[in-house]
């Protein structure tokens, strides 16, 4: 089986490149712009598995396409990300994003090739409760430019699922915690464990502290992303994808337990005006998926791993 994996140097990819065919046999076909240099993310990869990278950005995927042979599986984590830095270029993210997917779903219905593709639990924007994916396109407020896009991508993607022949799923995952070899740090979890090794004060949005969000355990993201492949649930369904929902003063309080002196600052933000969303992952959990992923260990292990920055604090 052949794997392709765009996005593949990323936090999630860099993770789910070394772990993926230790549980199915397959090769893993991976590309990356390499716009954020995570070289190191090729690093040590494990000699006994089959490997091809392929530097390039997936939107220009008709140059390098004769290196793409027979691929059955295509796992879609190539994007811009950063929900903060996307209000200032919302033109800019909404249309790589798009047409990165538009690519991608291309490829795959003009090679039978099945798509994994990593949505966003962020798409729900605010809600007053707990949602599922029945909740419908008019009821779905995204708030941000990288939102509207996978909002707009999922679209695209129920589109030619009905038009063609196309065998995919949609995985709306939760905010990733987590160590991995190509990690960043915009994101809740790893920001706040980075200031805290630094000795800073967290800054925290205004309005955060007790907003309640979705998060997904690094392992539980490649558990899940495997799980699929091996059921081979492909079945053209939306699935939200996370651990649990924690609010912000709930990750305080488990940060607190490496660092008891641990204070915060309240910063002003584009996006702070988001209310509260509790998900639910009750659908995925019937296909048979169990959550393992542990908020506290996450925590533990990301400030383990960058706590040597300020050693005496």
């Amino acid at each position: 089986m052949k794997v392709l994996i765009t996005g593949a140097l990323g936090h999630i990819g860099s993770h789910l490149i070394r772990t993926l065919p230790r549980k199915i046999n397959c090769e893993i076909i991976m590309i990356d712009s390499m716009e954020t240099q995570r070289y190191s993310s090729l690093f040590r990869l494990p000699k006994k598995f089959k490997y091809k990278f392929i530097e390039g950005d997936i939107k220009n995927i008709n140059e390098f396409k004769n290196k793409l042979k027979k691929i059955d599986i295509v796992i879609h984590l190539a994007a811009l990300t950063d929900a903060l830095s996307s209000v200032n270029r919302k033109s800019e993210f909404i249309k790589n994003n798009f047409n990165s997917t538009l690519k991608v779903v291309n490829f795959c219905i003009e090679n039978n090739s099945k798509l994994i593709f990593v949505s966003s639990t962020s798409i729900y924007g605010t809600q007053k409760s707990l949602v599922d994916e029945n909740c419908s396109s008019n009821d779905l407020k995204p708030q941000s430019p990288y939102a509207i896009s996978k909002f707009r991508e999922e679209n695209l993607i129920k589109e030619k699922i009905k038009k063609y022949n196309l065998k995919a799923v949609i995985l709306r995952f939760g905010t990733i915690f987590g160590t991995s070899k190509g990690m960043r740090f915009h994101t809740a979890v790893n920001k706040f464990c980075y200031q805290a090794a630094k000795g800073e004060k967290l800054t925290v949005w205004k309005t955060a502290l007790n907003q309640k969000r979705p998060y997904l355990d690094l392992k539980d993201s490649v558990d899940a992303i495997s799980f699929i492949i091996r059921k081979d649930i492909f079945d053209n369904e939306i699935y939200n994808v996370l651990t649990n929902n924690f609010t912000v003063k709930q990750l305080i309080s488990s940060i607190k337990k490496k660092y008891p002196n641990l204070k915060f600052k309240y910063v002003n933000s584009p996006i702070m005006n988001q209310l509260s969303y509790d998900v639910s992952n009750m659908k995925f959990k019937k296909k048979g998926f169990k959550f393992k992923g542990n908020i506290n260990k996450g925590i533990s292990d990301t400030i383990d791993l960058i706590k040597k920055i300020n050693s005496h604090y």
